[in-house]
């Protein structure tokens, strides 16, 4: 995504509790002369902040213009990740655009391919192993908490019903009891005019 040089970005990522995220990013500055973005941003730093649902603060950090930064959600729901870049420069010459390519990855540890090959077969294998288990793990706790939040969208949606059962009720009986009113009211108007 692109974002001006003083400005703020921030992205809402859903994770589920006790999950560790990691993210890689890079920067790149727009040049005037070549009407290109350079291949890196040098002198450039880009402040990550990371914010639970509860509004806690989890992570505020200033990195350089490439870099990985990585946090555990313990609170299940929307996490805030903003991006700011540290530019000293004045709004009015701050004009330039950036460039930041983002890869986050929640709930996953990645290998290192060149520690595995270091290792004999079985040893690959064992830690392979690991790997799957780990993301097996990941996926029964992304699976527990989709149900969590279909159960509780499920509790919202009766209880609008039931909400809107009991309005139109209530709607009914007004509507009869102004109806019974009305003629109780025109039933004694006929009969003091002596029309009845």
């Amino acid at each position: 995504f692109h974002i001006g040089e003083r400005e703020e970005k921030c992205i809402i990522e859903d994770i589920p509790s006790d999950t560790l995220v990691v993210g890689n990013y890079k920067v790149q500055r727009w040049d005037i002369h070549k009407h290109d973005f350079l291949e890196s941003a040098p002198g450039l730093g880009m402040f990550v902040t990371v914010t639970s649902p509860s509004g806690e603060v989890l992570l505020s950090k200033l990195y350089g213009p490439q870099g990985t930064f990585s946090f555990t959600s313990y609170l299940s729901g929307e996490h805030i990740i903003c991006f700011q870049s540290n530019s000293t420069r004045f709004a009015v010459i701050a004009g330039s655009k950036l460039r930041i390519h983002l890869d986050i990855r929640v709930g996953e540890h990645f290998l290192d391919e060149s520690a595995i090959q270091a290792k004999d077969k079985v040893n690959e294998v064992n830690v392979r192993l690991e790997h799957l288990i780990e993301q097996i793990h990941h996926v029964t706790k992304e699976q527990d908490y989709e149900r969590e939040r279909e159960e509780k969208f499920r509790k919202t949606s009766e209880e609008t019903n039931s909400n809107i059962l009991w309005w139109a009720i209530i709607q009914t009986l007004i509507l009869i009891s102004v109806g019974i009113w009305q003629i109780k009211s025109l039933r004694d108007f006929f009969i003091s005019k002596k029309l009845v």
